[in-house]
């Protein structure tokens, strides 16, 4: 038995949950959320908590057990809390602005990149201290579904990924970028 998978989903009060033959609907204070279940796994509500289970012992049911257990996890507390991703630009002239919804990097090409979220995102330019900012050199990508504002947070740092000699770059907060010594010169 999967051990992630056979552990109850808390819900938090102010959550509601709909199941409707495979297909679970979530709502909370900071949203909604749906997802349609495969026919390997059932979710059942028992008082304040989810819990999934496999409806066979096949190999596929085993894989997805855990997963979907988590995804639905992830559910409840996307709709209650929400999500975060902080990111830091590092470098000489590097930074972000705000422009409406959207952000405009500046990260050391001739053309400035626009940022466009999809809809249920947030993006904000922050300090170091967190304040909200028109111009700054830290992104945060907020929103309810974590797989939406995870790939988010991917598509910022893959336009500029921090190099290896200077460090210059978009790293996630917090992020450790091995350093290389580079060239010894002429001895």
């Amino acid at each position: 038995m999967s051990r992630i998978g056979k552990r109850p989903i808390p819900l938090p009060p102010k959550v509601a949950v709909t199941i409707a033959g495979q297909e679970v609907t979530v709502k909370g204070p900071k949203g909604e959320l749906k997802r349609l279940l495969p026919g390997t796994v059932e979710i059942q509500q028992e008082e304040n908590n989810l819990v999934v289970n496999r409806a066979n012992e096949s190999r596929s049911a085993r894989q997805q057990h855990g997963l979907f257990r988590t995804l639905v996890a992830n559910m409840v507390e996307g709709v209650s809390t929400g999500f975060k991703r902080r990111l830091e630009i590092q470098g000489v002239g590097y930074r972000a602005n705000k422009s409406g919804n959207n952000i405009v990097l500046t990260v050391g090409y001739s053309h400035t990149v626009d940022i466009v979220p999809p809809a249920g995102v947030s993006l904000e330019v922050e300090d170091a201290t967190g304040k909200s900012v028109p111009q700054g050199t830290f992104i945060s990508v907020n929103g309810i579904d974590k797989e939406i504002v995870g790939n988010l947070a991917a598509k910022i740092r893959a336009v500029r990924p921090p190099e290896v000699y200077k460090g210059k770059g978009i790293r996630y907060f917090g992020e450790f970028v091995r350093r290389k010594a580079g060239k010894t010169g002429k001895k």
